[in-house]
């Protein structure tokens, strides 16, 4: 699921190479939270927030086919490593 999610945002940024997706645990299902680089936060949000609803509901989609709960978050501030 998190390498499906990756490889969807990838094809949409400009610096994949700075895009991190981190996978948290919860008690009803996994959370992925996005860090795109600054400059890209626009190009997964899309605009009205298209793209990234598109991408959520693709996600929910495959995970709802698997029994399991997924959801995906963007983050406000960049990871800083």
């Amino acid at each position: 699921m998190k390498d499906t999610l990756l490889y969807l945002l990838s094809a949409i940024v400009d610096h994949p190479d700075a895009l991190v997706i981190d996978e948290v645990p919860g008690e009803n299902g996994t959370v992925y939270v996005v860090h795109p680089h600054p400059e890209d936060m626009g190009k997964v949000i899309g605009k009205s927030g298209r793209i990234i609803r598109a991408i959520r509901d693709l996600v929910k989609l495959m995970a709802t086919k698997k029994g399991i709960y997924v959801d995906v978050e963007l983050a406000e501030e960049p990871k800083s490593e």
